[in-house]
């Protein structure tokens, strides 16, 4: 059974609960309940009349004469009460689905309650953070309690946005006259440099057993639907006119709707996926934010972790997920920190999410390079991922889902060229774990050195 549905019938202040901490109105769960009470009448009075029916319909062929026909109005009377009973509990069925549906995830307990991004709790961090000493007061205020360590550094350091131009990496100015803002012309080092990004993920992922995927990048909205809440995503897709099709803004929606309407057996989960993809979003709510270089832009490459669990697996494989990210900055040795969301920031689909945030020495903030989040059955319900004990076995229930972005490419590069910039030699080193995937195209690089 669907959680939602579960906990409606058997704790519904479960869901109240949720609902408050995402300080959401909770008066839809009492409009559910009684919908749902409607709905389980009508249900029961049905099973009785279709009762009744078999009952007349059985003494029938015994009958004669008068009794016969007395029987076969009285079946004709059922047969008719059940149709338009039917026809109510259908409606009822739809009105308690739109209801259910328009309700978020339930998030989990370990969530810490706040209403925004400014209320998110730090939980780890990895490295040393080069600290402009203008920004130093900061930095201690916000992350000083954490005992983190971090070196200062006299002279601030140049921003992705202006080392990109100021090298010749890239060209943001020459797109926005093309297509317009947030777009980008990458130049030989950068495509390189994405390229070995890509390469060092896929690789990474497939030695922990992930299968390589990828996807179509576009949707229709049917599964779109089942893998968003269009509330919280209508300002980032892009439709193409005319047709009922979306791009995707993420790998997870075509991979979430890999499995849809179907029941997998248990001894097939969990199902690991790598999709790359490109990414195509709006950013339409981002106005005035990031509108420099290529941090925040309307289409870049991803590679997206995904997760087909069984529902006691699904909180181990989150952490997991999230370590794997972790994995893979630690090898780019770029400093990072792991934030647990809190659930006004979740969004409808998560039930729980961390972010990995690299430091950015430029901005003097920790900026977000990953989501990872576990959908539990949000997705799974609404796409009809099932699983069974066997292959063609009765459903035990619905799978877990879960997501992590393992390399968003161009967000990486604004960290490696902040990160790793020499500004005596007017070069950008390259982490050595991506070395062995540029040394072949190394008589090509002038700014990148390895």
């Amino acid at each position: 059974m669907w959680s939602i549905l579960y906990y409606l019938r058997n704790n519904p202040d479960k869901l109240k609960w949720s609902l408050r901490a995402r300080f959401e109105d909770e008066s839809i769960i009492d409009k559910a309940i009684q919908l749902d009470k409607e709905w389980r009448k009508v249900k029961s009075e049905i099973d009785s009349l279709r009762h009744k029916l078999n009952v007349v319909s059985s003494k029938i062929p015994r009958l004669q004469g008068v009794e016969r026909e007395k029987a076969v109005e009285e079946a004709r009377i059922l047969s008719n009460y059940i149709r338009e009973k039917e026809a109510l509990l259908d409606e009822l069925a739809k009105k308690r689905e739109n209801v259910l549906r328009s309700i978020p995830n339930i998030v989990h307990e370990s969530v810490p309650i706040g209403r925004d991004e400014s209320e998110n709790v730090p939980i780890r961090y990895w490295g040393k953070p080069k600290v402009w000493k203008n920004f130093l007061d900061r930095f201690l205020k916000e992350h000083g309690k954490y005992n983190v360590e971090y070196e200062v550094v006299e002279e601030r350091i140049m921003g992705h946005a202006d080392l990109v131009e100021h090298l010749g990496l890239a060209d943001t100015r020459k797109a926005g006259q093309a297509v317009g803002s947030r777009f980008y012309y990458l130049f030989t080092e950068l495509v390189l440099l994405e390229l070995a990004l890509i390469q060092y993920a896929l690789d990474f992922l497939l030695s922990r057993g992930f299968m390589l995927v990828e996807p179509p990048f576009m949707l229709r909205r049917k599964p779109l639907e089942g893998v968003i809440s269009f509330q919280d995503f209508e300002d980032m897709i892009y439709k193409i006119e005319n047709e009922d099709l979306y791009l995707i803004a993420t790998a997870e929606h075509p991979l979430a709707a890999l499995h849809m309407n179907e029941t997998i057996p248990r001894k097939d989960l969990p199902l690991l996926y790598a999709g790359i993809s490109p990414c195509f979003r709006k950013e339409a709510g981002a106005h005035g934010k990031d509108t420099k270089g290529i941090f925040r832009v309307h289409q870049f490459i991803k590679v997206e972790q995904f997760v087909y669990s069984l529902p006691e697996d699904s909180w181990e494989w989150h952490e997991k997920l999230i370590r794997n990210a972790e994995e893979l900055w630690r090898g780019l040795e770029i400093p990072y920190r792991i934030v647990n969301i809190c659930s006004g920031d979740l969004g409808d689909v998560a039930a729980k999410k961390y972010d990995l945030e690299t430091w950015m020495p430029a901005q003097g903030r920790y900026r977000e390079m990953v989501s990872c989040s576990n959908t539990t059955d949000y997705q799974s319900y609404r796409l009809n991922v099932r699983y069974s004990v066997s292959r063609g076995g009765p459903s035990e229930g619905y799978v877990h889902t879960l997501n992590s972005t393992a390399i968003a490419t161009t967000r990486a590069m604004t960290a490696i060229l902040e990160n790793y910039y020499i500004p005596e030699e007017n070069k950008v080193k390259v982490p050595k774990v991506l070395g062995k995937y540029l040394k072949p195209y190394e008589s090509f690089l002038n700014v990148l050195v390895l």
